[in-house]
């Protein structure tokens, strides 16, 4: 029995450490879980892109549009519209929207969209532009009023006429060219050019044209009239006196020269009348 004893106390010391080992493996078990479970990857947000289209529209003024913002966002969180033109319909998709402006009468209008994306917000921006080319771009018949030709262009149903170039050309080059930005009145607008001509000899048969050209920024419309020639040409006190003195002088070379003529004329009339009675005398003096 005493032999006993002391295997069984191994026994028994040797499970309490073995069951001590796994209490404490146990608890670190259960220690580490909580820990590793605190840690989670680090998520980083993809960058996306914004896009207002088209980016630079033009529409006649009280005309309407409609802008399309769109997105690379899967999962748009919001999205807007800024501009001071007035708002008409919307239509939105999964990551777009359309939105109608109406009535545009400002010449020239920025409109932003945005969309905001995993907390992050991007804007875009487009350029609405309202401009009427001309309806008709007219010059009159030129009118020589004493030694100058007066030119008149008329430019119909303008806007908007502060970015206005009213060109003039004479065969191809600019004679005379004039920028309107001084008016800003809104609106349709006729517009007049009168512009004086002083022309010479090579003129003459010269086409004159008129042209209208709007600036808008990048955009640039143009327009121009049907071609008048110059028939006539305009002269100066100086150029007249120099004319006369040269058709006097033309004149009396051509009557001089008139003259000679006329007396060479004569004389050789004379002459051949003279040779044709002599050769007559001897005609009949043979016969008798």
């Amino acid at each position: 029995m005493r032999s006993l004893l002391p295997l069984s106390l191994l026994l028994l010391l040797a499970a309490a450490y073995s069951g001590g080992g796994s209490a404490r493996g146990l608890r670190a078990a259960r220690g580490q879980g909580p820990r590793d479970s605190s840690v989670s990857p680090s998520v980083t947000s993809a960058p996306f892109w914004v896009r207002l289209s088209p980016e630079l529209v033009a529409v006649p003024p009280g005309g309407s549009v409609w802008l399309n913002c769109s997105s690379s966002c899967p999962l748009p969180e919001g999205s807007g519209l800024v501009t001071q033109l007035q708002r008409g319909k919307t239509v939105s998709g999964l990551s777009w929207m359309s939105y109608q402006l109406l009535d545009v009468r400002a010449w020239s209008s920025d409109v932003r969209c945005f969309i905001t994306c995993e907390g992050k917000t991007r804007w875009a921006t487009a350029r609405v532009t309202a401009y009427k080319q001309p309806h008709s771009v007219i010059l009159e018949p030129p009118v020589l009023v004493g030694s100058e030709y007066t030119l008149r262009c008329r430019v119909t149903h303008v806007f908007p006429v502060g970015f206005l170039v009213v060109t003039l050309r004479r065969g191809g080059r600019v004679i005379y060219s004039e920028s309107l930005e001084r008016f800003t009145r809104l609106g349709l607008a006729n517009v007049t050019l009168t512009y004086v001509l002083s022309s010479g000899p090579c003129d003459l048969w010269q086409p004159v044209t008129c042209h209208a050209r709007l600036n808008l920024d990048g955009l640039v419309v143009r327009s121009s009239s049907a071609p008048v020639t110059l028939t006539a040409f305009a002269w100066s006190t100086k150029s007249k006196a120099l004319s006369f003195t040269s058709i006097a002088v033309l004149a009396g070379i051509l009557l001089a020269l008139g003259a000679a003529y006329l007396r060479k004329r004569r004389v050789m009339q004379a002459r051949v009348q003279g040779r044709v009675e002599g050769e007559g005398r001897n005609g009949s003096h043979r016969l008798s």
